[in-house]
């Protein structure tokens, strides 16, 4: 069964989440050793109102003595784009519009999802941009390190290019053990299951914890 989530559960999410890092004992947002990712879904029209409520929490941490960091996985796909030159880029635009007119209407946006996995895909794509980031935001405040937390957002640009559990998997491993909470933009299916914005069929291909 699919959840829909309304702005109060995304609120009860979140004081969820917020609960967890703060704990006395040190934040646990994961169940599984060595591997501090937790997932927190929200409806894929709600990003405003999700982005509103991560910088009040991210907020609220500082005011505590936190360093959080937000890593926005639009502008890492953007720039993966942007550097393979404009001509690249307008020859993607114009082949997908050609394409496109064609009789099979979906073939230029299937051509241009081939292209751009091909950027983005395997531990030498996105992954090692984050992984990149991740290390510039924990190499600013390293005698912060067990106060820190990242969150991974905008990841609705990914769609319908890249899977972000392929993501998690490759950056597992390169955090150094800092909590990671990826903003998911998309529905809870049973226990474990996601449905990247509403759209794509489920994957159940997560390990972290789903905050919901």
């Amino acid at each position: 069964m699919t959840v829909y989530q309304h702005p109060t559960a995304l609120n009860r999410s979140l004081s969820a989440l917020s609960d967890d890092l703060l704990r006395v004992d040190g934040p646990q947002i994961s169940t599984v050793r060595n591997y501090n990712f937790a997932i927190l879904p929200y409806e894929p029209d709600s990003e405003f109102a999700l982005r509103s409520a991560i910088h009040s929490l991210t907020a609220e941490l500082r005011d505590k003595g936190w360093t959080t960091g937000i890593i926005a996985l639009q502008s890492l796909l953007l720039k993966r784009l942007r550097a393979q030159g404009s001509e690249f880029v307008d020859a993607m635009i114009e082949r997908e519009k050609r394409l496109s007119k064609a009789a099979d209407p979906w073939r230029g946006l299937r051509t241009l999802k081939e292209r751009v996995v091909t950027l983005i895909e395997g531990p030498e794509g996105l992954a090692k941009d984050v992984i990149t980031e991740i290390n510039r935001i924990l190499d600013e405040h390293p005698e912060n390190l067990e106060k820190t937390v990242i969150f991974l957002g905008r990841a609705g640009a990914l769609y319908p290019f890249f899977r972000t559990s392929a993501l998690l998997k490759h950056v597992a491993g390169h955090t150094r053990n800092v909590p990671v909470v990826l903003l998911y933009p998309g529905h809870v299916v049973g226990d474990t299951g996601l449905f990247f914005m509403g759209i794509l069929p489920a994957d159940r291909d997560y390990r972290p914890r789903i905050y919901r």
